[in-house]
């Protein structure tokens, strides 16, 4: 079975899944958390980064870790185009919570500049992980992001990225590309039943009926 790690940056949370061989590192965080990311990987034996989206919280030192420890980088091609800029597809929100994040994110999208990449796996729904050591599936959750994905762990544990958030409480993704495809993914992981719900923003939670 494998194990779960959180890895706190900020508001945001990275995650490194390993079973005592090897591991994988889920999401990279802002630039500000390269060092602490990176000491973790090297702990682990990180081979794999697994990026849910694109969005620089979660991918911005992505170039440099993958670089430092030669390993490749992992994400669905539908959110490539986000690699250079993170303006390149809107964003909505509805809540006043959400609008508040959605003001900020939006500042820091024009702010902030990722060192590029190209990735060297393109993920896909279904794909299976075994050949980097962990027992975990892809699992596709558009809406948040064209090309949101999450994580499937031993049927356990669900690494969901932005597709849920916990940044207040937890809730349907704040911000979406589109609202439907987002609630259709709230679904998709209300329908997994028992799992650990972990998210890119907030702590863990059991998973639940997240569109009522």
């Amino acid at each position: 079975m494998s194990e779960i790690h959180r890895i706190k940056c900020g508001n945001g949370s990275c995650y490194i899944v390993e079973n005592g061989r090897g591991g994988i590192l889920v999401d990279t965080g802002r630039r500000e958390y390269a060092d602490r990311v990176m000491e973790q990987c090297r702990i682990y034996h990180v081979g794999l980064i697994v990026l849910t989206h694109a969005h620089f919280d979660h991918a911005e030192n992505a170039a440099e870790i993958a670089g430092a420890l030669g390993i490749p980088i992992g994400m669905s091609e539908r959110d490539c185009n986000l690699i250079a800029s993170n303006n390149r597809q809107a964003l909505c929100a509805e809540t006043f919570l959400g609008k508040m994040v959605l003001a900020a994110s939006l500042r820091d999208f024009s702010r902030r500049k990722m060192q590029t990449f190209t990735p060297d796996v393109l993920l896909e729904d279904g794909d299976r992980l075994t050949d980097y050591g962990i027992n975990a599936a892809v699992i596709a959750l558009p809406g948040h992001t064209e090309g949101s994905i999450g994580l499937d762990v031993d049927s356990a544990h669900l690494i969901v990225g932005d597709a849920l958030m916990n940044m207040f409480y937890p809730t349907v993704s704040m911000l979406y590309h589109d609202r439907n495809d987002m609630l259709a993914s709230a679904r998709k992981i209300s329908a997994l039943g028992d799992r650990t719900i972990y998210f890119g923003h907030g702590g863990p939670v059991a998973n639940r009926q997240w569109v009522k």
